[in-house]
C-alpha cells in the first residue's frame, strides 16, 4: 500500500473484512481496530477521531481503521475476529 493509505484500505486490499457503517467516513466507529505491531507506522489520533471514538463509546486504546493512515507494516486486531 502506498504510505498514507488507511488501515481500512489496507485491510480491504488484504482481502480483510472489516466492519462500517458510515462508508469510511469517521463517524460510527464500527470499524476500530486494536494495533498489535506496527504502531510506529501510524499517524497520530486527530481530535476527530478522538471526537467520534467518544461519541461512540470506542475503547480510547484502539484506532478508526478508516481515519488512521499508516506508513508501514502494522498488525491489527479487531474484536470480532
Amino acid at each position: 500500500m502506498p504510505a498514507g493509505s488507511t488501515l481500512l484500505e489496507a485491510a480491504r486490499v488484504a482481502g480483510l473484512p472489516l466492519a462500517r457503517a458510515c462508508g469510511a467516513e469517521g463517524l460510527c466507529g464500527r470499524c476500530a481496530v486494536r494495533i498489535l505491531a506496527g504502531a510506529s507506522h501510524v499517524d497520530d489520533e486527530s481530535p476527530a477521531e478522538r471526537l467520534t471514538k467518544r461519541r461512540n463509546r470506542v475503547d480510547a486504546e484502539l484506532r478508526l481503521a478508516c481515519a488512521a493512515r499508516v506508513a508501514g507494516d502494522v498488525v491489527v486486531t479487531a474484536s470480532y475476529w
